[in-house]
């Protein structure tokens, strides 16, 4: 019988790693350095995708500068912004890189309504080459410019406040009384009034105090985007006990008489009423005030003089005070009759020779008394013009002086004999 020789399999065999890498590994490094190789140069070759997508954000619109007496009204808000550029760089683009600029440099100045308006958008100069702006929306904003204009107001004092109990505000002093009001010109126009507010303290003291003067329209409202110079004005109200003050009114005084011819048909006085202080007793037994006379004597035309308002003893002005009177002379009118106006003949042709039926006309005029008074005569006409040998009837013209009327003329019409002058 034939023998075998039986061996035992070998189980669980040992694999050295370190031997599989270091084996061949200068072939194996050179497949990976070419394998990368390849790599890099396929990212290469891929071109940059090309998108446009609008920006995340809102951009404000800024206020461009304005040419010298003009300004620019509205609210500009903000706009929404497309882009187109590399992807990678319109990803980076972000809102400190983008400026929105209202472009007014096809504005018409003349033009107080508001007016559509371009806005230009530009990107920061690092990106400008890689991405553009393709779409703003809204393309247009309307905005107003408009002249600065300024004109001087009077301040007007405005109590937030009441005086104390017992007393009463003075007339309030104002330092300085006007102020100038400058701005955009259709808010100008709007100014109504401009108010100093005050506000009374507790104490019965004089008020003084600093304010601002802030403009206001008719309904009483302030006006925004409006220059106030100066600043602040100085309020000084005097407060008072109410038992010792009284408002009375004022009377003028005259003395003299106007021009021959004329008479005084009015007197305005200003202020028509003051208030003063003093002793009870002597308020109650004073109802008005007059002012020192006025000489009005030869006064043939209107005159606005100052003067002097009269106090009785015991009694003085919250302020100093003094009355502005206007007079208005007119002139008296009148009649005045010329009973005998000689007739002449105008306008009479070459060679010939004129008479009338009639040699004067008795005129009346009326006007002025210190027109008529003035006039030493005036003329009656009967016009030839046109006018051959012959009789005709003719109108009477009377030419008289300017500011009078003719009342009635006799007679009206004559009879106009022309004839040839004798050699």
């Amino acid at each position: 019988m034939r023998a075998f020789n039986l061996r035992r399999p070998a189980i669980g065999r040992r694999v050295d790693l370190r031997r599989a890498v270091t084996n061949d590994f200068p072939l194996k490094a050179t497949a990976v350095v070419v394998a990368l190789l390849f790599w890099v140069v396929a990212g290469q070759n891929v071109e940059p995708r090309e998108v446009t997508s609008p920006f995340a954000g809102r951009v404000p619109v800024e206020r461009p500068e304005v040419p010298p007496g003009y300004v620019l009204r509205g609210s500009l808000g903000d706009v929404g912004v497309t882009l187109r550029g590399l992807e990678g760089a319109v990803a980076r683009v972000a809102l400190t890189d983008l400026r929105a600029m209202l472009d007014i440099s096809g504005a018409d100045l003349r033009r107080g309504d508001p007016q559509e308006l371009p806005v230009r958008v530009t990107i920061a100069p690092g990106l400008s080459d890689q991405v553009k702006v393709v779409d703003v929306s809204p393309a247009t904003i309307a905005a107003r410019i408009e002249p600065i204009t300024a004109r001087a107001v009077a301040v007007q004092a405005r109590f937030a406040s009441d005086p104390p109990a017992g007393t009463q505000a003075g007339d309030p002093a104002i330092e300085p009384a006007e102020v100038r009001v400058s701005g955009p010109d259709s808010v100008v126009a709007q100014v109504a009034a401009v108010y100093a507010t005050v506000r009374f303290g507790d104490a019965g003291l004089d008020l003084v105090q600093n304010s601002q003067p802030v403009p206001v329209d008719a309904a009483g409202n302030p006006l925004d985007g409006l220059s106030v110079d100066p600043v602040a004005v100085k309020v000084s109200v005097p407060v008072l006990p109410i038992a010792t003050t009284r408002t009375v009114p004022i009377l003028w005084s005259i003395r003299g008489a106007v021009a021959t011819g004329f008479w005084l048909s009015r007197v305005a006085v200003d202020p028509p009423a003051v208030t003063v202080r003093g002793a009870t007793s002597a308020l109650g037994a004073l109802d008005h005030l007059e002012t020192a006379p006025i000489d009005v004597t030869g006064l043939n035309a209107n005159r606005t003089t100052r003067v002097g308002i009269l106090l009785p003893d015991g009694i003085t002005f919250l302020r100093p005070v003094d009355a502005t009177v206007t007079l208005t002379v007119v002139p008296l009118s009148g009649t005045r009759p010329f009973p005998s106006v000689a007739i002449v003949v105008a306008n009479l042709g070459q060679g010939l020779a004129a008479d009338v039926d009639q040699q004067t006309a008795t005129v009346l005029l009326a006007g002025p008394l210190p027109v008529l008074a003035a006039t030493d005569q005036i003329s009656a006409v009967v016009d030839a013009a046109g006018k051959g040998p012959g009789n005709y009837p003719a109108d009477v013209v009377v030419r008289a002086p300017a500011g009078t009327t003719v009342q009635s003329v006799q007679p009206t019409r004559v009879t106009l004999t022309i004839r040839l002058r004798q050699p």
